[in-house]
């Protein structure tokens, strides 16, 4: 094993971790980790990432599900609009240059750091008004918190909104070969009012098939090289199998301490390294 693959390795453990634990998906680490730290074409670092978040989602779901963290209803609902949109975004990316994919993903971070911040420090969703559809469709859930030592009992609003949001989040999954799933956890958290965790568990949940919807076009094109979607794969599997470990165990008021800072950047690296190749 050479020392750049062993490196990729280790990254991706990295990036499976923090996918975990905020239901981003590892591409949001593997996508500008490999541009900027081993100078790979970002189409193929795009193609490897797809991969990660594949297997960021493998890793993570069974232990949220089997934890009752992961709301299934509300993930097979959703994922009717990203599906459509992840294939609408793979199409869109074969014809815009790179040196915009730069940017677009430099934005993309920085505002998903921006949405994390203004979550606030509350642990759980204030004055919820439950969505008709909610309802009807069986959306609510419950889970049982380790860290608040209590069963926690939700509902879901805004329904039609997320649905919205979560075609957007499908567009830019194919476009920048992530599991877009900081845009979920927006949703989710923000329009929809579930609990950060239950969020953040679907959210991975999700990701594996929106990415599956789009992988078959990067494949396609030539943008998966199995040199480095190979290493990438294996290491965000085994960061993500651990990293649920850490996110039961965690409050969300101290994951948002840690990884703002990082994802803004990462994000004002990547808008930098767009604009001076323009």
């Amino acid at each position: 094993m050479s020392i750049i693959t062993l490196n990729i390795l280790l990254i991706s453990i990295v990036a499976g971790i923090v996918g975990s634990i905020l239901g981003l998906g590892g591409g949001t680490i593997i996508t500008p980790a490999l541009t900027l730290l081993f100078g790979i074409d970002i189409r193929y670092a795009i193609g490897a990432s797809i991969i990660s978040v594949i297997a960021t989602s493998s890793g993570a779901a069974v232990a949220y599900v089997r934890d009752e963290l992961t709301n299934i209803r509300v993930a097979m609902f959703l994922e009717i609009a990203t599906t459509v949109g992840a294939i609408t975004g793979a199409f869109l990316g074969g014809i815009i240059k790179a040196d915009y994919l730069y940017i677009i993903f430099g934005i993309f971070l920085l505002y998903s750091a921006l949405a994390m911040l203004k979550k606030g420090k509350s642990e759980l969703p204030q004055n919820v008004i439950e969505h008709p559809l909610a309802e009807k469709l069986k959306l609510n859930g419950e889970y049982y918190d380790d860290v608040l030592n209590k069963t926690i009992k939700y509902k879901v609003s805004n329904v039609p909104s997320g649905f919205s949001v979560m075609y957007g989040a499908g567009i830019m999954s194919g476009l920048l070969g992530i599991g877009s799933g900081s845009f979920k956890v927006m949703a989710m958290d923000l329009f929809m009012k579930l609990p950060m965790k239950v969020s953040s568990a679907t959210s991975n949940f999700m990701m594996g098939v929106t990415a599956a919807a789009s992988a078959g076009v990067f494949f396609l094109r030539g943008d998966i090289d199995p040199k480095i979607a190979g290493p990438v794969a294996l290491g965000v599997l085994a960061g993500a199998t651990f990293g649920t470990r850490v996110m039961k165990r965690m409050k969300n008021k101290t994951i948002r301490k840690i990884f703002i800072p990082f994802l803004i950047y990462i994000a004002l690296q990547m808008m930098y390294k767009g604009v001076i190749s323009l």
